[in-house]
């Protein structure tokens, strides 16, 4: 496409102290082998140097628009609040977290499978996810796919390309359709609200790595890593979503194996000795869904963690033995 015929695109990137990787960031913007885009950064209250790094891009590039926040907001107030910015003649949003980062050719790759079908909602596309690659699992000969299809074999466990919001692009008009785009109350918002999208829209996808994602240990991410959210939020999102894209025969063996699995986890972790915090947060968890822990289930997984954890202590002293047999 040339730049006339390019949509107008609005790049988002909600900042909060980032000064360590918010230039990274704004360069891979500006690296962009797409043109016709607009670069709104939502600063929240950052005290850090941040903002001073983002005006002196601003200076030298117009196409950065800075928004400073009235007040603190948390992050999916801010995550809203910065998605409110977006101009109003854009037909795509590009949401990059600040400690992310872009390859150079992802807008365009991008908006050229979203051109492809008015239906489509949302276009993902390979991670970079620190140095795995990630969010495949789709055939490579494909490129649009049933936004319905692809909730439902998420949610049997058969495939995950949902990534961040750092991975996706979005149809704007999906976004100024939502009073509020992310759910405030949920720690995984992000992922919920394409169950919602997908409901009624199809989902794109680029066979090409395009997007970079940063864990580091101050993130939202590591903190819910160290509380493993991600295993009891899998279950909340079944429970709210499944009997939508699932019939009633695989909700019901699909949680079912979700549950035993998740006491198999609980198990494992007396082995790592978590603390109060991490019980506390799983036990309130489970019951905010309607689900107890079962002592059956538990003592079962602990039962299989032990013969597992024999197993392993086994082949690792086999290890050892060969070794010294060798020397």
């Amino acid at each position: 496409m040339t730049f006339d015929e390019q949509p107008f695109v609005s790049i988002v990137t909600p900042l909060y102290n980032t000064e360590k990787y918010v230039g990274e960031c704004i360069q891979s913007v500006l690296a962009q082998t797409y043109g016709n885009w607009e670069y709104v950064i939502v600063n929240n209250f950052s005290n850090d140097k941040s903002l001073e790094i983002v005006q002196q891009y601003s200076q030298k590039d117009k196409r950065i628009r800075i928004h400073n926040n009235a007040k603190f907001l948390n992050q999916f107030e801010n995550w809203n609040h910065a998605l409110r910015q977006i101009s109003e003649k854009s037909k795509y949003c590009k949401i990059v977290h600040a400690d992310d980062w872009l390859f150079s050719e992802c807008i365009a790759r991008m908006v050229e499978v979203a051109e492809t079908k008015p239906s489509i909602g949302i276009v993902g596309a390979y991670r970079l996810d620190e140095d795995k690659i990630n969010l495949s699992g789709l055939p490579n000969n494909k490129m649009l796919f049933s936004g319905r299809d692809i909730c439902r074999k998420t949610l049997l466990g058969d495939l995950y390309v949902f990534g961040s919001p750092s991975s996706l692009l979005l149809r704007s008009d999906l976004i100024r359709n939502r009073s509020k785009f992310y759910s405030e109350s949920s720690i995984h918002a992000d992922k919920e609200v394409c169950f919602e999208i997908l409901k009624n829209a199809d989902f794109g996808f680029v066979h090409q790595v395009l997007t970079y994602t940063r864990r580091h240990n101050d993130s939202v991410t590591s903190i819910n890593r160290n509380l493993n959210t991600h295993k009891l939020g899998k279950i909340k999102i079944f429970k709210k979503y499944g009997a939508i894209f699932l019939n009633d025969k695989e909700y019901e063996v699909r949680l079912n194996k979700m549950i035993d699995n998740y006491h198999r986890f609980l198990a494992r972790s007396i082995f790592e000795i978590k603390n109060k915090k991490f019980w506390d947060y799983h036990r309130q968890g489970l019951k905010d869904i309607g689900i107890q822990i079962s002592p059956l289930k538990l003592i079962i997984g602990f039962l299989k963690e032990t013969l597992d954890f024999k197993k392993s202590v086994k082949r690792i002293q086999a290890a050892i033995n060969l070794r010294r047999s060798e020397q």
